[in-house]
């Protein structure tokens, strides 16, 4: 468990635990703070996720892996906001098994107001400087993988 002593200010050499915990707690937040933005949409966490992963068609393959999960639970993600009117199957020239997921307009206005409303709510990140982002977006880049995001 994080304990605040793990945390200060004061320690110029943080242990790894002290920094996995930090993580937690962040990664904790930020999904609290994502499920409840996407609620005010009447979206599930996953259905919030696949719309953010969405700026470009994607194969529901592609969409799975994305959203760390198995394709048949995509389809069940996928089907409740085609029921909505938040995406569309479009099949591929060329390969009708192949159907690539595209946001629909309505489907773009949720995912921009959830976007806006969420890193709104983010007083910390509003806190830091220009360089303070940049350089924590070069650590959080480095960390994952430079390709594994579209951060």
């Amino acid at each position: 468990m994080l304990r605040a002593s793990d945390s200060s200010d004061a320690d110029d050499d943080p242990s790894l635990e002290a920094i996995v915990g930090l993580l937690f707690l962040l990664t904790a937040d930020l999904r609290q703070r994502f499920t409840d933005r996407a609620a005010l949409f009447d979206l599930s966490f996953a259905q919030a996720m696949a719309l953010r992963e969405l700026d470009d068609p994607l194969p529901m393959r592609d969409l799975a892996d994305r959203l760390c999960c198995d394709a048949s639970n995509v389809t069940g993600i996928v089907d409740r906001l085609e029921a909505r009117g938040l995406v569309e199957r479009r099949t591929v020239a060329g390969d009708r098994r192949v159907k690539h997921i595209v946001l629909t307009e309505a489907g773009r206005a949720v995912r921009e107001e959830h976007r806006q409303g969420f890193t709104n709510d983010l007083p910390l990140l509003h806190d830091l400087t220009p360089e303070d982002r940049r350089q924590l977006a070069v650590l959080l880049r480095r960390s994952v993988g430079e390709g594994r995001t579209s951060v």
